[in-house]
């Protein structure tokens, strides 16, 4: 599966404990923690492929099994997606779909300013 590409409509600023996100247009925020923070700064150009950053993220964190940041990964960029923070990837011929649950764990929910 190819990785969604950051908004350049959405600010991106790290704080202590995560990073925030915020999408101008639509006036969203949504906070990472730093699992999410990781994810956000991993896609492309760094990472191109849920694989690679499934790879870099397990490197990180060896007690998770694979399967559980996949999915993980996969909710979040879904998420991320359904908020226009971040543009779905180009298409490819090789793209696949992919599907998994979330773990509330690795993000806080959006919030509307205003």
């Amino acid at each position: 599966m190819r990785l969604p590409l950051p908004n350049p409509d959405v600010i991106y600023k790290a704080v202590e404990s995560g990073a925030v996100l915020l999408f101008t247009r639509d006036e969203v925020y949504y906070g990472l923690n730093t699992v999410g923070t990781f994810v956000w700064e991993h896609l492309p150009p760094v990472c191109h492929t849920l694989e690679d950053l499934s790879v870099s993220l397990d490197a990180v964190y060896p007690e998770i099994p694979a399967h559980t940041i996949r999915s993980d990964v996969r909710e979040l960029l879904a998420e991320l997606l359904a908020y226009g923070l971040v543009c779905p990837p180009a298409e490819t011929d090789d793209a696949t779909s992919e599907s998994g649950a979330p773990q509330e764990a690795d993000r806080a929910a959006p919030q509307r300013v205003g």
